[in-house]
């Protein structure tokens, strides 16, 4: 029995949940029973001991299930995920005939002029796997203008409508760290990738501040009812953080929402933070974010080496390395937590030699520097990872997904070190677990399912696509919530079910711990705890 208080005379819990508890604390690791008081955890230990904070205005759960600390997503967009909740959805969209059948049905329900985004198809679940073009969507989108996301959002569809809008003809010029797909005649086919997609984007009108409100707003209900009580929002605009601010500040508040702004705004987060400090409980100006490469999946993720599909390319490195290095310098000389998109293995050498050479001009702080995504690793990259004290910050669902089509694009010795969970772990080297939403499902239990199987979504591979690299349950919870919670700076007030700390719970309908493992995405949050409410019960 562990808690907050050891006075004679207890306080009254205003919630008690009785079950197995997972509590993500290495010193008490199990226990049957845990207490709510307030925002804060009161007591977790054994069932009996815990009934003693039981009053007459105690809520009381119980659950042959599983309790766990709420759980944390490391990486999420996270307003575009709310807003994209209300859009055009691709994601299984099997086949061309089905992508353009659904694009047109959808485009019926729009008003005349209004844009249509979203999207999230993924060319890789078509035979031969083609690019899209404008010309496959023009006629079933004549009145609307179209700019649609690849899944892992490194490429977009643009209809014609919406080419006229940005003004792109055959002269357009893609920017460094883009590319303008062209037919053989030199004409754009409407598809944009990485840098260049921001040609489109100024044309497109900008939320407003009750649009994002809303987005935001839907988005962490969404999350709640996953057992997600905080995320990190990466490459946030101002926008997103003031909506954020709204919802607290009207008391609407359910997820914790830690907000990385871009890389190269790193002197206006600095300046934020020095006049009115990092934010509360639930919104904290932590850092920044920038990019290296692009994805695999477009083709653009940088490499030593080139793309097996792709013979002439090696990626796209989207921010140049004098860039990079002057932004990371000036951003940890001001004391912000950076973090950098990283997936090809050329860039994820360049960034955790980036930041060796920061920390070794700068000296010795806890500064938590991260990896977004580092999915394709060496054996160098791994064991620099661990040494450097680097955040591995990884989406596992990504896996499973990627496995479908990867070995198009790298041989196998370079796929040996693609999502390289368990030779991190044995690295010593700290992972934090996400999803990347909107690119992937929100649901950690999707996540756990995952890293502990990776069988891929087409399901051929039953015993795991490169199995070498499974973790065990315990594992992966740990990176969903105390991993999460470090690599936020968090892990005081977060990440474990520890007396003292925030009152964020998830209470899971099976026991992770022992149901097969092939049936863990089955399960489902039965209860979402955020600073001792209830804000989901299904």
């Amino acid at each position: 029995m562990f808690a907050l208080t050891a006075c004679s005379q207890a306080p009254t819990a205003s919630i008690v949940i009785y079950g197995k508890v997972w509590t993500g604390d290495t010193a008490h690791p199990a226990a049957t029973a845990i207490a709510v008081a307030g925002d804060t955890i009161l007591a977790v230990g054994d069932s009996a001991e815990v009934a003693r904070w039981v009053g007459t205005g105690t809520e009381v759960i119980h659950t042959a299930g599983l309790v766990t600390p709420g759980f944390t997503d490391g990486h999420t967009h996270f307003i575009d995920g709310g807003a994209q909740l209300g859009q055009l959805d691709l994601r299984d969209a099997h086949s061309t005939d089905e992508f353009i059948r659904r694009i047109a049905a959808y485009a019926r329900t729009q008003p005349k002029g209004t844009w249509i985004l979203g999207g999230n198809w993924d060319h890789e679940w078509w035979p031969g796997a083609p690019l899209p073009t404008r010309q496959m969507i023009d006629s079933v989108t004549p009145d609307n203008p179209v700019f649609i996301d690849r899944l892992d959002g490194h490429m977009g569809l643009a209809n014609s409508a919406a080419l006229r809008l940005a003004r792109v003809t055959r002269d357009t010029v893609a920017p460094e760290g883009g590319v303008i797909v062209r037919d053989v005649r030199g004409e754009p086919t409407g598809i944009f990738k990485d840098n260049a997609k921001d040609i489109i984007y100024r044309a497109i009108p900008a939320l407003t501040p009750e649009q994002e409100d809303s987005a935001a707003l839907h988005a962490e209900h969404y999350a709640a009812s996953l057992g997600v009580t905080s995320v990190a929002h990466v490459s946030a605009g101002w926008g997103d953080y003031e909506a954020y601010r709204r919802l607290a500040a009207k008391g609407l508040s359910v997820t914790r929402v830690t907000v990385f702004p871009p890389l190269q705004w790193w002197h206006a987060v600095a300046d934020t933070i020095a006049r009115n400090g990092r934010g509360d409980a639930w919104v904290h100006l932590q850092g920044v974010k920038g990019y290296i490469d692009g994805s695999l999946g477009s083709t653009t993720a940088l490499l030593y080496g080139t793309y097996l599909d792709d013979p002439h390319s090696h990626g796209q490195q989207l921010s140049s390395t004098a860039e990079l290095r002057a932004w990371i310098t000036s951003a940890d000389s001001a004391g912000l937590q950076v973090a950098v998109h990283a997936i090809g293995d050329s860039a994820n050498g360049l960034i955790l030699t980036i930041y060796d050479e920061v920390a070794k001009a700068h000296g010795p702080r806890d500064r938590r520097f991260r990896i977004e995504h580092a999915q394709h690793l060496n054996d160098a990259e791994i064991a620099a990872i661990a040494h450097q004290h680097v955040i591995a910050s990884m989406q596992p669902y990504h896996a499973i997904d990627d496995g479908r089509w990867a070995f198009k694009r790298l041989d196998a010795a370079r796929l040996r070190g693609t999502y390289a969970f368990r030779s991190l772990l044995d690295s010593g080297a700290v992972l934090a677990f996400g999803s990347d939403w909107t690119v992937a499902t929100i649901d950690p239990l999707w996540g756990v399912y995952a890293a502990v199987t990776r069988r891929t979504l087409d399901d051929k591979n039953p015993g795991g696509w490169l199995p070498a690299q499974k973790i065990t349950v315990d594992e992966a919870l740990r990176a969903y919530t105390m991993g999460d919670a470090y690599a936020l700076f968090r892990e005081h007030e977060l990440g474990s079910l520890t007396p003292g700390k925030l009152a964020d719970i998830a209470v899971i309908d099976r026991d992770l711990l022992t149901m097969p493992a092939e049936s863990l995405a089955h399960a489902r949050v039965a209860v979402t705890i955020a600073g001792g409410k209830v804000v989901f019960r299904r």
